[in-house]
């Protein structure tokens, strides 16, 4: 729906009318959408998004009922690929999708399941005990926002197919040929007109399918991108220590030292069945992935919750039976999950997830069942292992010395701001306009951009807070030091919000905060000490959509009174060739290559870099929490090897490195 179609006018005769009102209102003003019309007008409704999310969304939903497929005992071997033109094909060895006609419907029950809103064999129908496609929709869905679906379907005699055209077809379901195999293919290309972009990224493909490989361990899962024939990307994906090998791999990635052996649990409830993986390391953050079904419940649920409470308690009562804690003493949760990485997967016959894309898992009943299996058997380990136990007792209670220490640090801070009558930085240029609502903060680095700044900005909304010096890593530290610290508390005072436990997204002082740093390897440097600081402690910044970098510009490109800023090597070549004279000679154009932001001045960064109506600002997302911890962590944190390993992989695509 357009902007139009909600402007409307005072009529002048009746202010109270709206010109643009219907005159009569009645059963004919009723829009009946049918088929799969509803989801091509609102398709955030039903994959979350029309954005990179959104597009990713649509090899997952089809994906998912090919596990589904695994999880019933039928597949063993799934391929993903993503062809020339941005097309996907995804292919299984399992049953294949039923051919036969639907005894009411008088069709095809696969073109029902790709045509039909909630058609499938997840309801009750007996096709599937375990699956991760609660609504229904996956196939239909994907089908609805494809330019074209092509589905082949094998059912161990004939070959079927079908093609559709956004949603809809022209030709039933037809036998083209004969075969022994089984199976479902489906190959489709993303509708131009729904998505932002039809881009597809490799990366965030592959950590989706490795999830799926290590959540079913023994089963294959195959993944290519052929879309240059000159540089073909292949995975072959099997682990036969499932969940297990998933905490390994992480912890490898990181390039952590770990406590012991990866702890493995595992227990059935009636049709439920759990299982969860974990290990402690010596890092001070941790990182929790909970899935239901093979679903990603990234918001977490009760399977969460459950291994979360009972991880405490055991630890707890552990530390007081053998003397590590007094009897007045008590860890807490985060005392008790300081480097610890688990995996908590969860496969249910009766499952109520939130949403379209499943983020959260409500099933109450898990929750009991998680607290006493983890309760349990981690008891039972600890007891059998009492040097593992003692290690991470250990490590626990330095992270609860850290968290007293912190609160004391906290307190003192508390009780300097209220002596200084809650004042602002000294470097700090607030705007003019007190409410939230369109105010900017801009972090700068050093004190020579930031006068530019100043001096640049729009006063009313636009606030200036330079940096200088080296800031503190955070991924190195406990909290207890980063209360006091010289170079961060400005930013928490002049954000408002407060960090860590006692952050709070209610006082934040402005709508944006904007990080601009020079276009060189120490402002990539600032800029990710600075995310790495939100990510960590301020993290409802980056889930609000409040943070975001700057983008100044590499080159100033002038002749006479015509001047171009270009952001790439590219668009310099550009402007180049587009201010030189006819016959091709440059010689007469000038190009300036701003080695920092201290060397525009005031007029220009707010031309190229400050203005709303010019400038290019990136927003800070948090699409995959396990991609982005695993970036920081190899970054940020102390282990040379994962980061030279990771700036080798990528320093030929990646030209200005941003999290």
């Amino acid at each position: 729906m357009s902007n139009q179609e909600f402007e409307t006018a005072e009529n002048p005769e009746n202010p109270g009318i709206l010109q643009d009102s219907p005159q009569e209102y009645g059963a004919e003003q009723i829009q009946v959408l049918e088929g799969l019309e509803p989801v091509r007008q609102v398709p955030a409704m039903y994959i979350g998004s029309t954005s990179l999310d959104g597009l990713h969304h649509l090899v997952y939903e089809i994906v998912d009922n090919a596990i589904d497929e695994a999880l019933a005992g039928f597949c063993t071997q799934i391929t993903v690929e993503i062809l020339p033109g941005n097309i996907i094909r995804i292919s299984d060895n399992g049953r294949g999708i039923p051919t036969g006609l639907h005894p009411t419907e008088g069709i095809s029950a696969a073109t029902i399941v790709y045509t039909v809103l909630h058609a499938g064999g997840k309801f009750g129908g007996g096709g599937y005990k375990v699956s991760g496609g609660l609504h229904g929709v996956g196939a239909s869905v994907v089908n609805a926002l494809s330019e074209w679906l092509e589905l082949t379907v094998c059912d161990g005699k004939n070959i079927h197919f079908q093609r559709f055209e956004r949603g809809k077809y022209s030709e039933p379901l037809k036998i083209i040929g004969e075969t022994e195999k089984t199976g479902t293919s489906v190959m489709f290309k993303a509708d131009p007109e729904i998505f932002e972009t039809t881009e597809y990224d490799f990366e965030v493909l592959l950590k989706r399918m490795r999830e799926h490989a290590f959540l079913n361990a023994g089963l294959k899962i195959n993944i290519a991108d052929t879309r240059n024939p000159d540089e073909i990307l292949q995975e072959n994906l099997c682990y036969e220590g499932g969940i297990r090998q998933f905490v390994d791999h992480i912890h490898k990635t990181k390039g952590y030292e770990t406590v012991g052996d990866v702890i493995y649990i595992s227990g059935r409830q009636e049709d439920s069945f759990a299982e969860i993986a974990l290990q402690y390391n010596d890092s001070y953050n941790n990182l929790i992935l909970s899935f239901a079904n093979n679903i990603h419940t990234k918001d977490g649920g009760t399977h969460e919750t459950g291994f979360k409470n009972a991880v405490t308690k055991v630890l707890n009562d552990y530390g007081k039976q053998f003397g590590f804690l007094k009897e007045n003493e008590k860890l807490s949760g985060d005392d008790t999950r300081e480097g610890l990485t688990a995996i908590v997967s969860v496969k249910l016959t009766a499952r109520e997830f939130e949403g379209q894309t499943k983020g959260r898992l409500n099933s109450p009943e898990v929750k009991p069942f998680i607290e006493k299996l983890v309760q349990e058997k981690l008891m039972i380990y600890f007891e059998q292992n009492p040097a593992v136990a003692k290690e991470i007792l250990d490590k626990c209670l330095a992270a609860r010395r850290a968290r007293e220490a912190a609160k004391a640090a906290r307190e003192t801070a508390r009780r300097k701001t209220a002596m200084e009558s809650a004042s602002l930085p000294g470097k700090l240029a607030d705007c003019s306009e007190h409410g939230v609502e369109n105010t900017e903060i801009y972090i700068v680095e050093g004190d020579s951009a930031g006068g530019s700044a100043k001096g640049g900005r729009d006063r009313r909304y636009q606030a200036i807070l330079p940096l200088w010096g080296k800031m503190l890593n955070v991924e190195k530290a406990r909290i207890d030091r980063v209360y006091g610290n010289e170079k961060l508390m400005p930013v928490v005072t002049a954000l408002g919000t407060g960090i860590g436990e006692d952050f709070n997204l209610d006082k934040l002082r402005y709508d944006k905060i904007i990080i601009m740093a020079d276009a060189d390897v120490d402002g990539c440097h600032i800029r990710t000490l600075l995310l790495t600081f939100f990510f960590r402690y301020m993290r409802p910044l980056i889930e609000n959509g409040n943070v975001y970098i700057a983008q100044p510009p590499l080159y100033r490109v002038a002749r006479g009174k015509k001047v171009y800023y270009a952001f790439t090597d590219a668009e310099r070549d550009k402007y180049i060739a587009e201010l030189a004279d006819a016959n091709g000679n440059s010689s007469k154009v000038a190009v300036q290559r701003y080695k920092g932001l201290g060397e525009m001045d005031s007029e220009q960064l707010w031309e190229t870099t400050m203005n709303p109506e010019t400038r290019t600002i990136l927003k800070v997302t948090l699409e995959d929490a396990i991609r982005a911890d695993e970036i920081i962590t190899i970054l940020m944190g102390d282990k040379v090897l994962p980061r030279k390993e990771y700036i080798e992989k990528y320093a030929r695509t990646v030209h200005n490195l941003d999290i």
